[in-house]
């Protein structure tokens, strides 16, 4: 399930939040609910949020989750206000929309996925420098895995390929991996990850639907609480 949340900076002037100041917006309007103590619990947080983008002069982000009840308390909080702040900026409401997307085969990204090569020693896994497709594929698939049988304590696993075709988005510079500056408690740190055109399934099977339909939701990769690895359906 989705959130579609549409604004106006009330100064006029408006700089995209650090990901953690979204976050950090996203666990202030969940105080005093069931999932006041998301952020607290060590464990996957079941959501994600995508990248701000300007759509009929507002400016506009999504919120999504695998867990429909998440994103009805989220509405419930926000519903009815006239103003939030995310970070710095005080910003007017100008839609707020709580909806489901049908299953598509077909994804792009609406933030980059974040992957590590060795989460040891903090590295991220880099498609330019280390163009290993099997590697982003196979991790890929572990990660949702994992991710999937936590939220329904299941077993699954996915046979094949996670998707059989991929088209990657070129930056303007021509490289492939997106450097996002994320800022907690003053500190500032680097992640890599990548964004996507197309990432496609020829053909996903009745048993795996629940599957692909939890990672449309819930996001690909690592950091998906802090806004990474967020996906829209598309028609092929």
């Amino acid at each position: 399930m989705r959130l579609k949340l549409s604004f106006e900076v009330k100064d006029g002037t408006f700089e995209r939040p650090n990901k953690h100041a979204v976050q950090g917006f996203i666990y202030n309007m969940l105080k005093e609910t069931e999932y006041g103590t998301r952020h607290d619990q060590s464990r996957f947080k079941f959501f994600t949020f995508s990248d701000f983008f300007r759509e009929n002069g507002h400016w506009t982000f999504f919120i999504s989750s695998p867990d429909p009840g998440f994103i009805r308390t989220l509405h419930s909080k926000i519903v009815g206000r006239k103003t939030i702040y995310i970070g710095k900026h005080e910003l007017k409401i100008a839609g707020l929309k709580r909806f489901k997307l049908p299953l598509r085969r077909a994804f792009q990204t609406g933030s980059p996925v974040v992957l590590y090569r060795n989460a040891e020693e903090n590295e991220y896994f880099k498609l330019h420098e280390h163009r290993d497709l099997l590697f982003f594929l196979d991790r890929l698939r572990e990660n949702a895995e994992r991710k999937y049988n936590a939220f329904y304590n299941d077993d699954f696993t996915l046979e094949g390929p996670i998707f059989d075709r991929l088209i990657p988005k070129l930056r303007k510079n021509g490289k492939l991996d997106v450097y996002v500056k994320v800022v907690k408690n003053g500190i500032p740190f680097p992640v890599i990850g990548s964004n996507w055109e197309l990432l496609e399934k020829e053909r996903i099977e009745r048993h795996e639907r629940r599957f692909y339909r939890f990672i449309m939701d819930a996001g690909l990769g690592e950091k998906n609480s802090l806004g990474f690895g967020f996906l829209n359906p598309i028609r092929r």
